[in-house]
């Protein structure tokens, strides 16, 4: 059973979550046309073949957009009220919702360089407490 907060992991997406939970971002890149894309498929969106396999992000991205969510009453989100809300690009280039912590919500501008980051997020099921790590993205250092 899962939570608002938790992706229903099955078997395809399992090495995705894996990864998060070791820290890497994992992609799927196309061996017919070289292209990767986000969110993860068994097929490419771009060519349609099914010639796709999984590749580690390097993590570094640009903010391509977003809003701050001041409201919103569902849960796990309203306990985390206001929150940035994002698009990001990856710097392989395919774009990715997520959203941007640790940085005041003035400050963000169109382009600003960004790194993954996996803060563990967890919730209270009926057999006991499940994590997993989430991707999100903090503003690059320097």
């Amino acid at each position: 059973m899962t939570t608002a907060d938790q992706p229903d992991i099955d078997d395809f997406s399992r090495a995705y979550w894996d990864a998060a939970a070791q820290g890497r971002l994992l992609l799927r890149r196309c061996a017919a046309c070289g292209r990767a894309h986000h969110y993860p498929r068994e097929f490419c969106p771009h060519c349609w073949s099914e010639d796709v396999s999984w590749e580690r992000a390097s993590g570094l991205a640009t903010l391509y957009t977003w809003s701050v969510v001041y409201a919103n009453d569902l849960p796990p989100f309203r306990d985390r009220l206001p929150y940035v809300a994002a698009v990001v690009e990856l710097a392989e280039g395919p774009r990715m919702m997520s959203t941007v912590v640790d940085c005041d919500p003035e400050t963000l501008c169109i382009g600003m360089a960004l790194h993954v980051s996996f803060p563990t997020v967890g919730s209270q099921l009926e057999d006991g407490v499940d994590t997993v790590a989430a991707p999100v993205f903090r503003p690059a250092q320097g």
